[in-house]
């Protein structure tokens, strides 16, 4: 005869259903973490990358080799400006005077008699404590702009993209950026939300610009 002592023991059992649904748990954390450390060793976008990879807007024009599910290094920003988009390029292509309220471009200097951005225009800068190169890829006035960047005297690395959307009264601003090689590479693996923060920061002194506070 069993008693209620017995009961509770044959209740604490674990049932075969139970002990089949843990064992799955633990081959499916096991996969899991495989595939997870399977993807870092492969050089798979992680974290900010990732996040920023499907956020991106998929209106922007990349040239051939920096298309961003290719790119070593990626970063997508934009935000809505309360002003209008004419208001908000006029400022974009006034680069040399973006290190007065952008703090990660200095030194900037326009060559070719240039006196702002326009197409195929060249200029030297300073950003993210790096001397680059840069050339004017694709202009539409008021829309779109689009640059190529790398060290003096080296091949491009980096695809700079800016899209202006009129929205109601304001603008919306999107900032694309896409490295290749292994500049961009050790760029990423030594700080990879670097590019999105420092785009951040542009974005929110563009407002403040703009805006005219």
């Amino acid at each position: 005869m069993q008693t209620s002592i017995d009961a509770a023991r044959e209740a604490r059992k674990p049932t075969e259903s139970s002990r089949l649904a843990k064992a799955a748990a633990l081959v499916a954390g096991t996969t899991l973490a495989t595939l997870a450390g399977a993807a870092i060793a492969a050089g798979q976008p992680q974290g900010q990358m990732a996040s920023d990879l499907a956020t991106r807007d998929r209106d922007i024009h990349w040239p051939a080799g920096f298309e961003p599910e290719k790119a070593d290094l990626f970063a997508h920003n934009e935000a809505r400006l309360n002003a209008s988009c004419d208001t908000v390029w006029r400022h974009i292509v006034d680069v040399r005077a973006w290190p007065t309220w952008y703090p990660n471009a200095q030194d900037v200097t326009l060559l070719g008699n240039a006196e702002a951005l326009a197409p195929d225009v060249r200029w030297r800068w300073t950003t993210f404590g790096l001397a680059i190169d840069s050339r004017v890829h694709e202009f539409v006035p008021g829309r779109r702009l689009g640059w190529f960047g790398g060290a003096p005297g080296e091949a491009p690395a980096f695809y700079h993209s800016w899209l202006l959307k009129p929205d109601g009264n304001g603008c919306r601003a999107i900032m694309d950026e896409a490295g290749v090689g292994p500049g961009a590479a050790a760029f990423r693996e030594a700080a990879e939300g670097r590019m999105h923060r420092g785009h951040a920061l542009w974005l929110a002194t563009l407002r403040w610009v703009s805006e005219g506070r």
